[in-house]
């Protein structure tokens, strides 16, 4: 069975990284934050940042111990318990089977907006069949195409910026620099409005623990996978934060005719009607962008499981001529028909319940792993791992005590199916899940 060959450096990492969080996707969402945290995306924003970072530590100092394929489902199996990496791993993979899909629906939304002769399935049924042609064919092809379509959305974003700023200083009245993006309009109900923002926020943060997928690919990831963690955490907070700033401030409040689509009108009232198509193709390259780095990461994760044997070895855990899950590939493009029958909001409302939790074990691992079992308590490693990362699972728990009662809902049934297959998969219990064999 071919193995696969570690090729990717750190730059090409962070890179992927970036390009599974989109940083576009700041503008495509700016709408909806706004109303959330009446006015404070910028806020929402930062303490969204805050809780990643943590987490994002506990993320690299588990991918320096635990160098293999897997992500959360590898770190929570070897440090706690077989069964409970299970549980992380179904968690997560919520995120992974159903993000790819969310990402192309989007895209084909924006684009069937443009075009509207052109139905939405045709354009949805074109994203899923490129984006999984290019990651059979495997990693190299995807990061120059990444490389391309990052320089895109970056150029898109600052043309976006120049303008709002420009909008900004075309108006005596508004001052260049205002509280009010990082606190909102409503000051008495900040925090919980921001926290509430928080939640939804993360979304754009999920791809610094997707790049712990890749780590069997990447050159000496044991140094590499944390210190491209933290880059992307910070790189895409900085992002967001900046940019929702400056749109804010060209665009103050909250009432948008269509939150879903605030960011086209405000491209139109900063930059005229042909900023907005140039608007336009970022959002979708960025879609394509995203959706390329979505889907290679969650057909590795299952490849992870499927070599496991937690999931069918035959269909999941062999890898192609190419050195690609191709098992993983194909059952991603599946799932993502499921789109045809699907709007945005249903097929996203759980998404962050499982990469919360999935966090959230995490933190744990690393407690267990350092401070417990390996017993690293002097000063330092008693502030790396047993402080950091109990900081991190607290953020994470009130993250998810902010989330509206549909995600919480959908997401605890995901996890009772997970539940219910690891009794039978353990025979009730009463045995451990298959051994993980590690291959470089």
């Amino acid at each position: 069975m071919p193995h696969r060959k570690p090729m990717l450096s750190l730059g090409q990492v962070v890179l992927f990284g970036l390009a599974y969080m989109t940083p576009i996707i700041v503008l495509g969402t700016f709408g909806v934050l706004a109303v959330v945290t009446k006015g404070g995306v910028s806020g929402a924003y930062i303490a969204a940042l805050i809780a990643m970072l943590f987490t994002a530590h506990s993320y690299g100092r588990m991918a320096s111990a635990y160098p293999v394929a897997g992500s959360a489902y590898a770190y929570v199996r070897h440090a706690i318990d077989d069964r409970l990496g299970f549980i992380a791993g179904w968690a997560i993979l919520l995120d992974y089977l159903f993000l790819p899909m969310v990402i192309w629906l989007i895209g084909a939304a924006y684009l069937n907006s443009a075009f509207p002769e052109i139905p939405v399935w045709s354009w949805l049924l074109a994203f899923i069949a490129v984006t999984t042609v290019i990651n059979l064919i495997g990693l190299r092809l995807a990061s120059v195409i990444n490389s391309v379509m990052m320089l895109i959305q970056v150029l898109v974003i600052a043309a976006f910026v120049a303008l709002a700023i420009h909008y900004v200083l075309g108006d005596p009245t508004q001052p260049l620099w205002s509280l009010t993006p990082f606190i909102g309009s409503e000051q008495d109900q900040a925090l919980p409005l921001l926290m509430a923002g928080a939640a939804v926020a993360c979304y754009s943060f999920l791809g610094f623990d997707a790049v712990t997928t890749l780590t069997e690919e990447t050159r000496d990831p044991e140094r590499t996978l944390p210190r491209a963690i933290l880059l992307i955490t910070l790189l895409g907070g900085l992002i967001f934060v900046v940019v929702s700033y400056f749109v804010q401030l060209a665009s103050p409040g909250h009432d948008f005719s269509n939150p879903d689509a605030a960011a086209y009108e405000i491209a139109r009232n900063i930059g005229g009607d042909l900023f907005v198509s140039v608007f336009l193709i970022g959002l979708v390259v960025g879609q394509f962008a995203s959706g390329i780095a979505a889907q290679a990461s969650g057909a590795r994760l299952l490849y992870a499981m499927g070599r496991d044997g937690v999931l069918s070895t035959t269909l999941l855990g062999r890898l192609g001529r190419f050195g690609t899950p191709v098992g993983g590939l194909l059952l991603s493009a599946t799932v993502a028909l499921l789109a045809l029958y699907l709007d945005v909001l249903s097929a996203a409302s759980f998404i962050n319940f499982g990469a919360f939790i999935a966090f959230a074990m995490v933190n744990i691992a690393v407690v267990a792993h350092y401070y417990v079992r390996g017993s690293r308590r002097g000063p330092g490693d008693t502030l790396r791992f047993l402080v950091l990362p109990t900081i991190g699972l607290l953020a994470i728990l009130w993250l998810i005590a902010s989330l509206d009662a549909r995600a919480i809902t959908l997401g605890g049934i995901w996890l009772l199916c997970g539940i219910a297959w690891l009794a039978w998969l353990t025979r009730g219990f009463q045995r451990p899940t298959p051994e993980l064999k590690l291959e470089g």
